[in-house]
Formats: structure tokens, sequence, C-alpha cells
């Protein structure tokens, strides 16, 4: 199942750092599912998971404590949450998760980057059933043998582990992300290379060179839109 998670977070956040967009992405995700439930991680289970996945990113703490104080404080902003599927060259497929005050503007956006992108939209439905919903869980300082004995100790169920680099990548059911970081955090590891669930292709695609260039402007072009917070896709880019 391996998919060079890594290499994959460490460009994503590479990109993001040079302008700062990722911070501004995670402050509304953090400020949404704060105002959600309770703007205590401790009593609300999403908002405890997003801070998890804040800290791989290295947000800054002043980041995510004004998107809580904003959630405290009563602000009447909301968002919608959005989900476009779509197609780019030679049979690739890209799920578009977004958070928006303003849906017109953001369906008028994720359009138009499929379109100039050689690309184009689907309807609800058309890609995602190629897709897995799939908790991503990676930790350093364990093999792949000791994580495996580690997990089966603590009777936690998961899908795959494979070593990547210094890192041993964990890929889970949705509903073990907080069993399995548990199970690591009881044997003194608190700190996670990544923490997410996110959508895995069933199946990925190789694109030739020309192709792959397109779609991965295309990829650059979502990722860049203000109202999107995940992009996820089947092809294979390698590192």
């Amino acid at each position: 199942m391996g998919r060079k998670w890594n290499n994959i977070k460490d460009k994503k956040a590479s990109k993001d750092a040079n302008t700062s967009r990722i911070y501004a992405k995670f402050g509304r995700e953090i400020y949404v599912v704060a105002k959600q439930g309770e703007p205590d991680p401790e009593a609300n289970q999403a908002l405890k998971f997003v801070l998890e996945r804040a800290k791989t990113y290295n947000v800054p703490k002043h980041i995510i404590d004004r998107a809580i104080e904003k959630a405290k404080g009563g602000s009447d902003e909301s968002y919608d949450e959005l989900r476009y599927e779509g197609f780019g060259p030679n049979g690739s497929m890209v799920i578009v998760d977004a958070l928006t005050n303003n849906v017109n503007r953001t369906a008028a956006d994720v359009r138009a980057a499929f379109g100039k992108n050689g690309g184009n939209m689907g309807v609800s439905g058309s890609v995602a059933y190629m897709f897995d919903s799939t908790a991503v869980i990676g930790v350093e300082g364990k093999s792949e043998e000791e994580a495996l004995e580690l997990l089966m100790e603590a009777d936690v169920d998961v899908r795959d582990i494979i070593e990547e680099d210094d890192s041993v990548i964990v890929y889970a059911d949705p509903d073990q992300f907080n069993a399995v970081q548990e199970a690591f955090k009881q044997a003194g590891i608190t700190e996670f290379s990544v923490a997410e669930i996110t959508m895995m292709a069933q199946n990925e695609v190789t694109l030739d060179d020309e192709a792959k260039a397109k779609f991965e402007k295309l990829i650059d072009a979502l990722e860049d839109l203000d109202d999107v917070q995940q992009v996820y896709h089947n092809v294979d880019l390698g590192e």
C-alpha cells in the first residue's frame, strides 16, 4: 500500500511553508471543528484529531490558540464543508475537500482549476468509490516488526505497516486512529511524523512525463485555492 507518505507530506509542507497557506487552512479547520463541538480537545475528538495533525505540520501555537479563542468568542462566521470529484489526464482521479463561506465562489474556482489544467469536474460519487478513508500514523525509532508487535499486544487492528525512510507508517481503519496513537503513546512515543485520516486510492495509475507534468499543475492549482483544505488523487508521482 505504501505511497512514500513522508515524501508526499514533506513536499506539500515545503511548498505551503513558503506562503504560510497551510497555517491559514489549519486555522480555519480548527475554528470550524471547535465551533461545531466543544473548544476543549479532551471533550471534542474531532478537534483533538485536527490538533494532532497540526503538530505534524509544525503549525505555530498562536495560530491554534487564536482559532480556538475565535470559536469560544461566539463568532458568527460559518463555513460549509464541500467535496468535489473530478478527473485529470489519462484516467487520473481527484477528490477535493473544501471549507468555504461562499459556495458559489469555491465551486467556480475549483471548476476553473480543473478546466485550465486538462481536467474536468465529475458528479458526486464518480470518483470517491475508488478511494478508502484511511488512518495514517507515522512514528520514528521503531522497526516494522517492533511496531507490529506493539500494536498486536494492544489488540489494535491495522491494514498495513511499512518502513519508509526513518519512519514506520501504519495504515488502519479511521476508527482505529486513536487506538493506534494511544498504543504508541503507552510505549513512550509522543511525537508522530504523520497523523492523518486521508483518502487512499484503491489503485494508483502511472502517467507519462507529459501527462504527469500537466497533472502536477492541476494539483498545485487546486491546493493553491484558499478554500481548499485537502486534495487526494490516484496518481503515483514518485519521489
